[in-house]
This record gives structure tokens, sequence and C-alpha cells, in this order.
């Protein structure tokens, strides 16, 4: 299994882990990060670490807005003949399962994988005994409503004062329960129930969201359609300049992960700015 225990926090010179975006799916909103062939998948993921990954995430249901759920059987026929052959081909890499079903995270991780991404944090009942009975790491993210209608009309008083309160019940859950809080990370959701000025709001306040120093933060926004807002770029394929915009940012942040479609460009992006700093 892989040493996935350092992966979790930011690298010693400060910047962020990239968790490379492997989506078995043939609906996902960036058309170039489907890979609906179980071999096109497992290559891409073993590129993503030889261009600079430190995971990768590999799902087979994709939650863009307005996406409709899969049945258990579909996502366990994309995501665990993938991750069986990550594992295969490199006994090292660090694989996260992005699922929201406990059954899927069960199989996943006695199959290979070291961490589940949970986005909708939990709502699975049966996903926190899988976690506590692993003992791996896993990431909660926050969605306001499901992703059918999370951005039909999204309200907040105060988003950043809401997600604060979410994530500190849900990781206490994670905690009392047993999970080290050094195995938590968490995610505030950009894109998901939020409009462009809860997005914005969400990143500058960092690790505003996180309930204690222990735990890890990751941002994924990489190509998200807060982008098309922003800057008016219209698809996923013109935003990464923006993406990268944000990416740079993190590193002043104290984000722990990003989650990314291009592993080259964000590489690049961090090894640059190291040079300069």
């Amino acid at each position: 299994m892989a040493d996935w225990r350092p992966m979790l926090n930011r690298r010693e010179d400060g910047f962020p882990r990239i968790m490379g975006v492997v989506n078995v799916t043939p609906d996902s909103f960036h058309t170039d990060s489907r890979y609906v062939d179980t071999e096109q998948a497992v290559f891409a993921a073993i590129r993503m670490i030889e261009d600079g990954a430190d995971w990768v995430d590999v799902g087979g249901e994709s939650t863009r807005p307005g996406a409709k759920s899969v049945t258990l059987e579909d996502e366990l026929s994309r995501v665990i003949p993938v991750i069986e052959g990550i594992r295969k081909e490199n006994s090292d890499i660090c694989i996260s399962v992005d699922t929201r079903r406990a059954e899927v995270a069960r199989q996943a991780l006695e199959l290979g994988a070291d961490m589940v991404n949970d986005v909708s944090a939990l709502s699975d009942p049966g996903m926190l005994d899988v976690v506590v009975g692993f003992e791996c790491p896993i990431c909660i993210m926050h969605m306001q409503g499901l992703p059918e209608n999370m951005q039909d009309d999204p309200k907040y008083g105060d988003v950043v004062d809401e997600v604060r309160s979410y994530m500190s019940e849900t990781t206490s859950r994670l905690v009392e329960a047993g999970v080290d809080p050094s195995l938590i990370v968490v995610d505030p959701g950009v894109g998901f129930g939020k409009t462009l000025d809860h997005n914005l709001a969400l990143l500058s306040s960092g690790r505003g969201i996180v309930p204690n120093k222990q735990i890890g933060l990751m941002w994924g926004v990489s190509r998200k359609s807060m982008f098309h807002d922003l800057l008016g770029r219209e698809t996923s394929g013109d935003r990464l300049a923006g993406t990268l915009g944000i990416a740079a940012v993190s590193v002043h942040k104290e984000v722990d992960i990003i989650r990314v479609h291009d592993v080259t460009e964000h590489s690049d992006t961090f090894a640059a700015m190291k040079a300069v700093r």
C-alpha cells in the first residue's frame, strides 16, 4: 500500500500536493478528462504521476451540475477495474476513490485505493463505518443540495461561516467515531451549490473553513464554471489560465491538496514559482 500519510499535507517547500482527476465517465463536464476505457484510464493515471501528481482521484459518477446519479453496478464496473489496473502497474501511487457510496469505497479500498473523496460528506450511512474500519484518509466536501439541483438558486447568510460550521459538525462525527484528525481533509465545494460570490468568498477565506490545524484543506476549482462567470470563458477547454491563477493563490492560502485536470501545467506553475521565490 502506498505511504499516503505525508501526502495529506503540503509539501515541505510549502506548495500543495497535486491530485490528478481520472473520470471514468461518459458525461463529466470537461470532455478531455473522460476515460471510458479502462486501459486508457490506467495509462492516464500513470502519466499523471510521471508528470508530477502526488495523487490520482478515480471516479465513476459525474457530479457536475445537473448530473443524474448512476447505479451502483455501473459505478463499480467503471471504477474497480481502473483501480486494480493502476495498482498493478505501480504499487506506490497514492489513489483516491471519488464516490458517495460506501460499497464503492469499500471495494476500492480492498483492491488498492488509499483514500475516499466523498463529495456528499457521509450522506451514505455506511461510509463512516468503512472509513473507520480501513483507518484510511477521507476528504469531505460541502455541497448545498444535490448535483441535480444544487445550482438552481443557492443561498447563504454567511457562506464562510455556514461552511465552517458544516465542516466542524461533520469532522466531529468522524473524530468521535475514532478517525484520527490528521487523516481528514476538507473541501469547500467550489461550484457545488454556490454562486460566483460564494466561491470567491470561500477561496479568499483559505483555511478559514478548516476546523483545526490537524485537518487538511483541498481545493477543486479546475476548469469549473466559475471561470465562465468570472472571465467569460464559455467552455471548460478555455479555462486553464484562470485555473492556474487560482492554483498560484492556493500556495499563499496554505492549501494542502489541489485537485486538477492538468497535472503538467500545475507542476510547471509551482516549479516556476518556486524557482523565482
